[in-house]
């Protein structure tokens, strides 16, 4: 049995070989099947990593509250001509907002305060611009950071205000390339900052980091969040810069339009976690509530609850898979129409040949097994084929477009067994028609 399987197989592969042409222009619908299957799983693979990655990135089950610096609300009396208006006092968002939150919330695991200040960096001659942010230890385990050298601030560099800082990668590359930065000093601003830690390196897209309002943490500065109230700057605290300025305001009212809004919050960021994904949305409408009767009816800030705007990009992006796929699978399917319109030309101009081998015993079976063998043949080389064009055109995307892709071998054993399939599912009805000719009318074909 195996030996007529041998020679059946035998035959095909010499019918494949001496019609090179005409094998290959059958081949291209799957070629470019296979191709695009891999490349578009690879697109989605790509897309898919992007995403986990920004989900560790902007946390899980976070609800993040950021302060609106430039905020107005005013009454108007219609009944009053000159339209006077009332402006609302807030204190702005501060660490008693924090406090307040964590003792009516039981369900808070992390909070995350966060003050950024825009300054500059000198080392060794060398002037950058950075950001200095000043934070508590919940922020890296909310963004699932990692040291990759050094430690974390103790309890006394946070209750005391040390100048110590823990840096991004990119700050260590461009200040310490060729030394170790850990217990050197690194001027942030008017003050000197030891460095006491080293962050890993955190790999995101531009793109990313546009899109879903995320800062550089490589270029970062992060020191203790005391140390930026009590040496650089709490704005919760009133000075005498502040009542000069604001008597300046006063007595300059009619320029009061074109002056820049001052920041009054003596927070910049305040990201919340939560136990539980279900307890998202009615913790924030406790804090909404909360925040509007401490900031006296004055919405000077927003709530937003990034892992549901992620789980709705992941949503589109399964859709977007679904589509490519689907195209893909068509292309296939075309493919395998081609081979069956091709196979069936082939056994009305080999219907001699046909005649020739049952006259000369061959079984109607081994005229199925010969049809079948090179139909199978012609899909899995164009398998092969297609293999190669798709990986390669996963690279190419991913260097033009600068677009993730990542070719994973799911998706090459895929291509290999619906290759496989096409040429056994549409090399059938060829097959089946080559073994119904009839050998005496066979023979006499011309």
């Amino acid at each position: 049995m195996m030996d007529r399987y041998l020679a059946n197989f035998s035959i095909a592969l010499e019918a494949v070989i001496a019609n090179k042409l005409r094998s290959f222009l059958t081949a291209l619908g799957i070629i470019f099947g296979v191709a695009a299957v891999i490349a578009m799983l690879a697109v989605g693979n790509g897309a898919q990593q992007e995403i986990l990655e920004q989900i560790k990135l902007v946390g899980v089950n976070n609800i993040v509250i950021e302060p609106i610096v430039e905020q107005t609300e005013e009454e108007v009396d219609e009944g009053e001509s000159s339209g006077a208006s009332e402006n609302k006092f807030s204190p702005g968002l501060n660490m008693l907002d924090v406090n307040s939150i964590l003792t009516v919330l039981p369900n808070v695991q992390r909070m995350s305060p966060e003050i950024i200040k825009e300054t500059f960096i000198v080392k060794n001659g060398i002037r950058r611009s950075a950001k200095l942010i000043g934070v508590l230890p919940d922020y890296f385990d909310i963004y699932n950071f990692e040291m990759s050298d050094g430690k974390m601030f103790n309890e006394f560099q946070l209750e005391n205000g040390s100048q110590v800082c823990i840096v991004g990668r990119g700050i260590q590359t461009k200040f310490f390339s060729k030394e170790n930065p850990i217990g050197k000093y690194i001027k942030c601003g008017p003050h000197w900052l030891k460095i006491i830690g080293v962050m890993a390196e955190r790999q995101v897209s531009s793109t990313s980091l546009a899109k879903l309002g995320i800062r550089d943490f490589n270029m970062d500065v992060y020191t203790p969040l005391k140390t930026i109230l009590m040496r650089y700057e709490n704005r919760a605290l009133v000075t005498a810069k502040m009542v000069q300025r604001a008597a300046r305001e006063g007595n300059n009212d009619e320029n009061a339009d074109n002056q820049k809004a001052y920041n009054y919050h003596q927070l910049d960021k305040l990201v919340i976690q939560v136990a539980e994904t279900e307890q998202l949305n009615p913790s924030a409408d406790v804090i909404v509530r909360m925040l509007e009767r401490r900031h006296y009816g004055l919405i000077d800030y927003e709530i937003t609850i990034p892992e549901l705007l992620l789980k709705q990009q992941q949503r589109t992006n399964d859709i977007f898979n679904i589509v490519l796929g689907a195209i893909a699978g068509i292309s296939l399917v075309v493919g395998g129409i081609g081979i069956m319109n091709i196979m069936l030309a082939s056994v009305l101009e080999r219907i001699k040949e046909i005649g020739l081998r049952i006259s000369l015993g061959a079984k109607r079976i081994d005229i199925v097994l010969q049809f079948l063998f090179e139909s199978v043949m012609i899909s899995l080389s164009g398998g092969i084929i297609g293999v190669i064009l798709g990986v390669a055109l996963a690279l190419i995307i991913s260097q033009i477009a600068d677009i993730p892709t990542i070719v994973s071998p799911i998706s090459i054993i895929i291509s290999f067994v619906v290759a496989a399939g096409v040429g056994l599912i549409f090399g059938i009805t060829p097959a089946k028609r080559a073994a119904e000719q009839d050998p005496i009318t066979s023979l006499r074909y011309e």
